[in-house]
């Protein structure tokens, strides 16, 4: 996966050449028309032999936080290596393409002759740093989204922390997700109109997970779910508020939607919190590889790689949170876990960040950590098909669209079960679908998804099909206009009636009838999983003897037994949020 965001795939960059010194010269304007609008500005220089002097981004309208790797690194790679070809960003790659692209298109516009910039170039080795031992009161492995907040709970509770992440940029999963989390609040309005509960909630979790899920961490998942979403509104992170809506598997309509697009709002606001405050700091590309224990076993930090291969010996005072997340990316550890699917070989794509390849669990087995359900992985139907990322689902809600295989036709209820919808898709025509929708949603067609992508540029890139009417969209789709007619005709008498029909879907919208008509491909694709380590109520990991590990805690996607066999759509970033605080205030107070 390049990027679960490919917004920027369909931007203008726009690049100026800006005032020169005497020992520059101008080589003029240039543009990379990739369609949508201007979203990135570059001031380049020459210097008087024709070298690149300088490439300075003046003005960025990307989604921010989730460009700023490339903007930071692929400009001044240019103009180290004197080259077009240099490596793009992990994790950033469309970003850094896109960069690329507009460098080489003004240079040609400039008449600047591009031979001496298209040579192979192997990056120069960085100088190996000294080794280096620090310390801090908590450790945190990994800066995504149970990370930072472990990390920013554990200094909220009097402890300096020092995060260690092993890619370039923080975010990992949580950044590229669609950042909506689940959380009642059972005294509000809305609750109480959506005939909504935390009981519920905590029902729907343990029911949805086929009772696999420990009792005691779900309780506390939906228990604390609403003051989680209160803490992270305290640090300035804004919501979109008076409205909740139920993404793909949620079950009910309980999802709350941050105002910053994607996953980018949590880390615009951690990141706003570390940057204001002493005492925590965040170490980009440092691979976490061994604990350090002392002689009764208690876990007291970290060896650690770091950027240029020197060994940083990292010491927890207090505690060391494990936040590393997953291993969707990890082809080989998913066929050896994997008990629920015929085959997860490369075949099948991730929506998951390309970090997310189980160096955690790996960590964590090396001192005989207890892993749970690690077979329990969770596959969405809804995955883009180049590349099984989230970006370019046309969708705002479950109520908004429906699924059609390549015959036309309705398969499953498409408000039900993550695994349920992804078995139906895999009995269809090439495990294909599209999801079609009608212009409700997209009145204009600028309006953003909740991947902050326009339905306008995404049909530019086609990576989504309009049709004026319903059968010059099965025209371009490919599917029988008869078969895509009778069951929108069918799928619209229900939303009149409100009858659950025979797929068993029960949540419904507007009838999808109003032209233009849009569709957007889908395929399978891994996303969660759910088994990881085993943790106490207090987020502290446990020993394959049942027993406490001291010092240690978990939280987020490497933690199992919380969301048992199926997690529900809008629970994970509810997870992250409620045992990453959990876990921080523990390491924080552990002394």
């Amino acid at each position: 996966m390049k990027r679960l965001l490919s917004v920027f795939m369909c931007l203008i960059l726009l690049f100026s050449w800006g005032s020169v010194s005497g020992d520059e010269t101008l080589a003029g304007t240039g543009d990379s028309l990739i369609g949508g609008a201007e979203a990135l500005k570059v001031e380049v220089r020459l210097a008087e032999d024709g070298s690149i002097l300088a490439v300075e981004v003046v003005e960025n309208k990307d989604t921010p936080v989730i460009s700023d790797a490339a903007i930071d690194v692929v400009p001044a790679s240019i103009v180290a290596q004197q080259s077009l070809l240099v490596d793009a960003v992990a994790g950033a790659t469309y970003t850094s393409d896109a960069i690329l692209m507009a460098v080489r298109d003004a240079l040609t516009k400039g008449g600047v002759d591009l031979t001496p910039f298209e040579k192979e170039t192997a990056e120069t080795p960085m100088e190996r740093a000294e080794d280096e031992a620090l310390e801090a009161d908590v450790v945190v492995i990994g800066a995504g989204g149970a990370g930072l907040t472990a990390a920013v709970q554990a200094h909220m509770n009097g402890a300096s922390v020092i995060v260690l992440e092993k890619m370039p940029k923080v975010g990992g999963n949580t950044i590229l997700s669609g950042g909506a989390l689940n959380a009642v609040d059972d005294r509000s309005e809305t609750a109480i109109a959506n005939n909504d509960s935390v009981e519920w909630h905590y029902q729907q979790t343990l029911a949805g997970g086929d009772y696999q899920g420990d009792p005691a961490l779900v309780h506390i998942l939906v228990s604390q779910a609403w003051d989680a979403v209160e803490w992270v509104k305290e640090l300035g992170m804004p919501f979109v508020e008076g409205s909740t809506f139920m993404v793909t598997g949620g079950l009910w309509n309980r999802a709350h939607k941050p105002q910053d697009p994607v996953g980018t709002g949590f880390f615009k606001t951690y990141m706003a919190y570390i940057d204001s405050h002493e005492g925590i700091e965040v170490l980009l590309n440092t691979q976490a590889h061994t604990f350090l224990q002392d002689a009764f076993g208690r876990v007291n930090g970290v060896v650690a790689t770091g950027a240029s291969g020197n060994t940083l010996t990292v010491s927890a005072k207090r505690g060391v949170v494990m936040a590393a997340g997953g291993f969707s990316r990890n082809v080989e550890m998913r066929q050896t876990f994997n008990t629920q699917w015929a085959d997860l070989g490369p075949q099948i794509p991730s929506t998951n960040h390309p970090g997310a390849t189980g160096d955690g669990i790996k960590m964590l087995m090396t001192i005989g950590a207890d892993l749970v359900q690690m077979g329990n992985i969770q596959l969405l139907p809804i995955g883009d098909p180049e590349n099984g990322s989230l970006s370019g689902n046309i969708e705002f809600g479950v109520d908004s669209r429906i699924f059609v295989n390549k015959e036309g036709e309705r398969f499953v209820n498409e408000g039900g079960r993550r695994d349920e919808m992804t078995n139906a898709l895999f009995e269809q025509t090439d495990n294909f679908m599209w999801m079609i929708m009608d212009s409700d949603k997209y009145p204009t067609g600028e309006e953003l998804n909740n991947f902050n992508e326009s339905i306008n540029s995404l049909v530019a890139q086609g990576r989504a099909f309009k049709g004026e009417t319903l059968e010059e969209l099965a025209e371009k789709i490919g599917v029988p206009y008869e078969n895509l007619k009778a069951s929108l005709d069918l799928y619209n008498a229900h939303c009149e009636s409100l009858e659950t029909d025979a797929f068993g879907r029960t949540v419904y919208g507007t009838p999808i009838d109003t032209a233009p008509f849009y569709a957007a491909g889908r395929v399978p694709t891994v996303h969660h999983t759910m088994g990881g380590v085993r943790i106490t109520p207090k987020a502290q990991v446990l020993h394959e003897n049942g027993a406490i590990i001291p010092g240690l805690y978990a939280a987020g996607e490497i933690t199992g037994g919380i969301h048992g066999a199926n997690r529900l759509g809008g629970n994970a970033l509810t997870d992250l949020l409620v045992f990453g605080r959990i876990a921080g205030e523990n390491a924080a107070l552990d002394k």
